[in-house]
């Protein structure tokens, strides 16, 4: 069934003054979230050299971020369709630089997991209220797709720039640096977005309902954590327990959300086939890529040798890919189809990483760098016009909770792809077999194995890092072969659920 848009008002027709300067600022909003993504992973083996986590609080320091922010966004994004969206963006860029410096001076993994939790707090607020924004600035269809062409390129270009500029402070000063850049972006974002942002909000929106937003925390917190302790440590009561409370919240929210009169979050949205089609592409696509996103950094460092700041440009290619086709995305989706451009790029997406299934310890960089290039060009294809798909199938007035929807199975994939994906890592790994002697610490973690290595004998230090990286790169692999079953499958699950569905004209 082909989605139904509505024509346009006369009122929306009207273009806003200076919509352009103010998609600069939105955009600086997504640079600052993405780059604080790609710096974390370069960053990694730095705070497990310092901090001394375990394999699992390692874990924890990567998917915290992601747990928190899915089981805020859509609290958040109907925050702003009811206070207001630029308030909202304000007050969360606020939040997000002074935590950053939390970050920066964590001392214990305990202490790191808090400061990610609480970023995660702050995130929430910020990428459903650029989105919703754009939908409020831009009424005309292609000028919108445009403008979330540029969205989408900015989050590409940021997770180019985060690793380059990551890698030069890393080679310079320590790790929590990476977390102090946020504050002049974030100095700029408000002045800037003082003056130039327009205020948009629900005109009738109805109370913020708390115990919607708690049942939505604890059943996204809930899911997310008894897949991660069930991929981590096998089935057990604990998280079976987990996963019922979780459940049981998620299924009270929903319930909730039928028979409010004015709901947190529009359930009647998901019978949109377009709409909800699109959010399972971005929930299945981004889980299937994460596993590889969040070690590689790992791979290039500490299996390849590469100094950071080496390591930051190595990840290039993706970027590049992902920025050209975002930009060309809507255009594509008007010539060709909807369903033709996002599966097609999930599909390439899911052969890239199937050619990453063959890393191996001494892979040469012609074939990483192109298989990065692919998968920065199908993802900025699919990504993008998924969210163009999302925001035109409703009322500008629900742009923030919609917004909210795509955002959630953005960080929602990213938290189950880290899990499942980065316990198959972790799980591949701590089974390597070491000389004797090897200590525990090196099963921990390939960083662990790097410092502990460094106290050893050198004939044994030697063995003990050969063994690990063997190790590290067959659950990588792995994992890559995984996501790659996964991305093929989604873009065959998407041609048949976009069908019919168009990008207003």
């Amino acid at each position: 069934m082909t989605s139904t848009l509505r024509p346009a008002s006369v009122a929306e027709v009207e273009q806003r003054p200076g919509r352009w300067l103010a998609l600069s600022v939105l955009v600086l909003a997504v640079l600052l979230v993405a780059v604080d993504a790609t710096v974390l992973g370069l960053a990694t083996p730095y705070i497990s050299e310092d901090l001394k986590p375990t394999g699992t609080q390692l874990l924890w320091i990567g998917d915290v971020y992601s747990f928190v922010i899915a089981g805020l966004l859509v609290s958040m994004g109907s925050l702003g369709d009811r206070i207001g969206r630029k308030k909202l963006l304000l007050i969360g860029s606020t939040a997000f630089g002074a935590i950053s410096v939390l970050n920066a001076y964590a001392t214990t993994p305990e202490l790191m997991i808090l400061a990610r939790a609480l970023l995660g707090v702050a995130g929430a607020t910020l990428m459903p209220a650029t989105l919703a924004l754009i939908r409020n600035l831009f009424h005309d269809p292609r000028e919108r797709s445009f403008a979330i062409g540029i969205w989408g390129a900015t989050a590409s270009a940021g997770t180019a720039v985060g690793p380059v500029v990551g890698g030069f402070l890393l080679g310079h000063f320590w790790w929590g640096s990476v977390f102090l850049i946020n504050l002049p972006v974030m100095i700029v974002l408000v002045l800037v977005g003082i003056r130039l942002l327009p205020e948009s909000r629900n005109p009738d929106p109805g109370p913020w309902d708390l115990s919607s937003v708690v049942l939505s925390l604890v059943g996204m917190i809930g899911i997310v954590y008894a897949v991660k302790e069930a991929a981590s440590h096998g089935p057990s009561l604990d998280a079976l327990a987990v996963a019922v409370l979780g459940a049981a919240a998620l299924f009270g929210f929903v319930r909730r959300q039928l028979v409010m009169p004015k709901p947190l979050l529009d359930m009647r949205l998901f019978r949109n086939r377009g709409f909800s089609g699109a959010v399972l592409a971005d929930l299945l696509t981004v889980l299937g890529m994460s596993g590889l996103i969040f070690f590689l950094s790992q791979y290039l460092q500490l299996v390849q040798g590469r100094p950071p700041f080496e390591a930051g440009l190595a990840e290039v290619p993706a970027a590049i890919g992902a920025v050209a086709a975002g930009l060309a995305a809507g255009r594509a989706a008007r010539r060709y189809s909807v369903r033709a451009v996002v599966s097609g790029g999930l599909g390439a997406v899911g052969l890239a990483l199937a050619a990453l299934a063959l890393l191996s310890e001494s892979t040469g960089y012609p074939l990483l760098g192109t298989a990065l290039l692919v998968v920065g060009v199908g993802a900025g294809f699919s990504f993008t016009v998924t969210a163009d798909v999302i925001l035109s199938s409703v009322p500008k007035d629900q742009a923030g909770a919609a917004s909210a929807v795509s955002e959630t199975a953005y960080e929602l994939g990213a938290a189950l792809g880290i899990a499942l994906l980065g316990s198959i890592v972790t799980g591949v790994y701590r089974d390597f077999h070491g000389p004797a002697g090897t200590p525990a610490q090196a099963h921990e973690s390939l960083g662990g194995a790097v410092e502990s290595a460094a106290g050893l004998p050198v004939h044994t230090a030697d063995a003990v890092l050969s063994s690990a990286r063997a190790a590290f790169v067959d659950g990588l692999a792995l994992a890559a072969g995984v996501g790659a079953a996964v991305l093929l499958a989604t873009a065959v699950a998407a041609w048949f659920l976009l069908r019919g569905q168009k990008l207003e004209a």
